[in-house]
């Protein structure tokens, strides 16, 4: 599989001087495009010198702890280089957090400096707001190298109600030569996704490592995407099942309007691919264009499937890389048989607790392989399926029913722009399905709860079809394709 396995390099360096490294070799080769404005090589490498000159006059130094809270743009990357030209280490905020998760998180890192908020959203910390403004007569000249012991910080606090910092235990060093995931050396990157999710970070991160021209959407839109793609002939992309579903509803017209030609991989992940979506994406694009990874933000194991793979192993996200195992254990502790559904378990090349450790949480661990909390099984070959999160699961009069099996058999309704299918206390059966179906505005009318079931009938079995349908407009998933579920749960118990 090309360029998902780590080649050895003599030539790795402190990531704060890759941007320094491509300037020096094309100086005025674009680097990051944003809402119709392009920097080009230096021009970044010198903002981004002033900007960590101007963290310095705020005390940042060698291994600090730096939460970013910035939204997706240009300011965004120049910080987190600023941050790591320093050797200190970027912790990544989502901009939006309401103020008390925030709070909560920012307690736990406890960092030097939080860029991108106001005293009115956070107290007992050193704060720089949204519109700081770097001081323009401070030198542009590149620093010297520095590596920080831990790249980054990612947050978690959303779905559990329990807010944890995910600390990456690599260093901050790559080589410029370096690519993973289908990525080339000077690829056109476009990234639609939040930069707040662990898998737009450090999907942009590694590209702009190896000399990538990245263009940011910002805020995700299917069409916009599109354009964006043909207009600055994009080679790579890395889409979530529900941008590529929003993508897929476009019209005909609209889709064949624009070329992407120039594209030579679509990745995905984060989140489950409902088959018949996967399929469409490998129709329209082709087998080879269609990439899909599975793991998670702690680097515990990944897999990995080529669209030709997959067509061999329907619903399969591959087999590992990276010189990770994989393996399936059951409730208590036991090895499942092939086919078996149980709990997935990774052992990372490098060993137990070598990729990550939690802050504000225990890891899952059973004899040092890690889970987090997923829910598959492997084939005869060693390909691994998903089936669900073991925490979403749903146990109806003891039948075992799994939210991603049904919303992707909701979400093939022409009318359905997304699905999330919870679980609700009944005292009968313990738990209930109940689906939230996010319609389009102008197609509120086409459905209702007789006219899903009777959809559904035709394609899963009928004690796994939700017992109550709440039909909403409003998004259910982040452009991240990430969801609340634990947020709907309580406030749907509550009424139910």
């Amino acid at each position: 599989m090309a360029n998902t396995e780590l080649g050895s390099t003599s030539d790795f360096m402190p990531v704060g001087m890759l941007p320094t490294h491509h300037a020096i070799r094309e100086p005025n080769r674009p680097m990051i495009t944003h809402d119709g404005v392009t920097v080009t090589r230096i021009q970044f490498e010198e903002a981004a010198n002033r900007r960590a000159r101007a963290l310095e006059r705020y005390g940042i130094r060698q291994d600090d702890i730096v939460s970013i809270a910035l939204p997706n743009s240009i300011a965004f990357y120049e910080t987190v280089f600023a941050v790591w030209k320093l050797g200190a280490t970027p912790n990544i905020v989502s901009s939006r957090l309401p103020g008390p998760e925030l709070q909560s998180i920012i307690d736990l890192a406890q960092p030097r400096l939080v860029i991108g908020v106001g005293p009115e959203r956070l107290s007992g910390h050193e704060l720089l707001p949204l519109d700081w403004q770097v001081d323009q007569s401070l030198s542009a000249e590149p620093l010297g190298p520095r590596m920080a012991a831990c790249w980054k910080i990612m947050t978690s606090g959303g779905s559990t109600g329990r807010p944890k910092l995910i600390v990456d235990q690599s260093p901050s060093v790559w080589s410029p030569g370096l690519t993973m995931y289908n990525q080339r050396v000077d690829d056109v990157v476009l990234n639609p996704g939040p930069l707040y999710h662990g898998s737009p970070f450090g999907l942009m991160m590694i590209a702009l490592y190896t000399g990538a021209h990245v263009v940011e959407m910002g805020k995700f839109d299917p069409l916009r995407a599109l354009e964006l793609i043909d207009e600055h002939k994009v080679t790579w992309v890395n889409f979530v099942p529900t941008m590529m579903s929003r993508i897929d509803r476009l019209p005909e017209a609209e889709k064949e309007r624009h070329d992407l030609s120039s594209l030579h991989t679509v990745f995905h992940m984060s989140s489950a691919c409902p088959p018949w979506l996967k399929e469409r994406w490998i129709e329209w694009l082709g087998p080879d264009r269609i990439w899909e990874l599975y793991g998670s933000t702690e680097r515990v194991g990944q897999t990995a499937i080529t669209g030709r793979e997959w067509l061999s192993h329907r619903g399969s996200v591959g087999r590992p890389i990276l010189g990770a195992k994989v393996k399936i254990l059951d409730e208590h502790g036991g090895e499942c048989a092939s086919g078996e559904v149980g709990e997935i378990f990774f052992m990372p090349a490098g060993g137990e607790h070598s990729t990550y450790r939690y802050v504000g949480a225990e890891p899952k661990t059973r004899d040092g392989w890690h889970s987090v909390g997923d829910l598959g099984y492997l084939d005869a070959e060693g390909y691994l399926y998903l089936v669900d999160r073991r925490t979403d699961l749903i146990i109806c009069g003891g039948a075992n029913i799994y939210p991603a099996e049904v919303e992707g058999a909701i979400e093939a309704h022409p009318s359905v722009v997304s699905s999330l299918v919870i679980g609700l206390p009944d005292a009968d059966l313990g738990h209930v399905a109940h689906a939230l179906v996010e319609v389009a505005p102008d197609q509120q009318k086409m459905l209702d709860a007789e006219g899903m079931r009777a959809f559904l009938a035709e394609r899963i079995v009928s004690y796994k079809i939700p017992r109550s349908f709440e039909f909403v407009t409003e998004a259910l998933r982040d452009d991240g394709g990430k969801a609340r579920r634990r947020a709907f749960v309580d406030a749907r118990a509550a009424a139910h």
